[in-house]
């Protein structure tokens, strides 16, 4: 049976989340968290640049959940024939990259609210993923906490 299906029956050591992608993930929100508190210490030309990181880095962040996505799709289409990566798969996976680019040319404020309302959006996509077996089992216990620090971070920003 492939390593990816049927997750609902994961054992409990298919659900840990592997020590590299929790520590590089922690480390993935030190920008988000440093970037959203530092706007009430810092004076008008430094926050305005304080803002505009976050919104960037949410962008790029966005782009890369999007791109897990579709490695996800390549990697298991072997399993299935050179017909075999979907359309579906390929098309959400892109959507984020399309969003985060949206985002960095509205007005800054908007930006900001699509990529809090992005990240959480893209949860319910990957944990749908891991569900169906397109995600590995430990990927909902990754992504909840970081996509709760993402956007109180995100939101953090915007009322700073």
């Amino acid at each position: 049976m492939n390593a990816l299906r049927d997750t609902q029956g994961a054992s409990e050591e298919a659900r840990r989340v592997p020590h590299a992608a929790k520590y590089m993930g922690a480390a993935g929100i030190i920008p988000f968290v440093t970037l959203a508190i530092s706007g009430p210490f810092l004076s008008d030309p430094f926050k305005n640049s304080a803002f505009l990181a976050l919104i960037a880095y949410g962008a790029v962040i966005l782009s890369f959940l999007g791109g897990i996505h579709w490695g996800l799709s390549i990697a298991t289409s072997r399993d299935r024939g050179t017909g075999g990566v979907s359309f579906r798969r390929l098309g959400v996976s892109v959507l984020p990259a399309l969003i985060g680019w949206g985002a960095l040319i509205v007005e800054p404020t908007v930006g900001i609210f699509i990529l809090a309302i992005s990240f959480g959006l893209v949860l319910i996509v990957d944990l749908d993923a891991s569900r169906k077996g397109e995600a590995p089992a430990w990927y909902p216990s990754l992504r909840w906490p970081l996509t709760l620090g993402v956007i109180a971070s995100l939101l953090t920003g915007a009322f700073a």
